[in-house]
């Protein structure tokens, strides 16, 4: 009998976890998962505390921010969270998810994320549109973020905090990484600028979604040219 879930959950998952002999990539998706969960915060939970406390250190935890859908994410929200975890959060982003409405879709680029979130993240899994063609733009978009955050001349080390599998799901060809390290230049204007401006390099999710327009039309354009198409 353990005297609470989060004991009993830390114990089954890091029995599992030596069990399978403490593989490199090992993740936990806690009950409380995202702020709005946390009685009374994130920080003053019990359960998490346990959970922190109790889990193995090579064990990731999965977090998705301020809500289950968070349409930003803060450092300040991470920091919290990675002082109770003991640990950077793997961030399970569901920004573009609508397996709880198919009747969306969502196809504008990735935003709302503060700039520099690298540094606080142990890894990010983007839970995409049901419908796969909608998800060139969400995709595409998020590797020019990432790319942005790896070219930041002020953090090179934040590379090194993410897994080397995690950096190979994020990252876009060489040819658009090329192409996105000079995609950000100028300010913005209207609701995809309010936070994240294109200017010293950083990401600017409007420059990011006409990349990311241009090289769908192209490929379009060429599968319209393949045979039987």
């Amino acid at each position: 009998v353990f005297p609470s879930l989060a004991q009993a959950q830390a114990s089954v998952a890091n029995e599992v976890y030596q069990e399978l002999g403490q593989p490199s990539v090992f993740l936990f998706c806690p009950t409380e998962y995202c702020s709005s969960l946390c009685s009374p915060s994130p920080s003053q939970s019990c359960y998490l505390q346990t959970i922190g406390q109790e889990l193995l250190p090579g064990i990731a935890v999965i977090w998705t921010g301020p809500k289950v859908v968070s349409q930003e994410l803060s450092a300040e929200l991470l920091e919290e969270v990675e002082v109770v975890l003991r640990r950077p959060p793997v961030i399970w982003d569901n920004l573009y998810a609508n397996d709880y409405d198919c009747r969306r879709i969502f196809l504008g680029p990735y935003m709302g994320r503060a700039p520099g979130l690298m540094s606080r993240l142990q890894g990010l899994l983007l839970n995409p549109n049901c419908e796969l063609q909608a998800n060139f733009i969400p995709i595409h978009t998020l590797g020019t973020w990432f790319g942005s955050e790896l070219g930041s001349c002020a953090h090179p080390e934040r590379a090194g905090t993410w897994h080397p599998c995690l950096r190979q799901l994020c990252l876009p060809s060489p040819a658009g990484l090329s192409r996105l390290m000079s995609c950000s230049s100028s300010g913005m204007e209207g609701a995809l600028g309010d936070s994240q401006g294109g200017q010293d390099g950083s990401y600017s999710p409007q420059e990011a979604l006409e990349l990311a327009l241009r090289d769908w039309v192209a490929e379009i354009n060429q599968q319209a040219l393949e045979p039987g198409k």
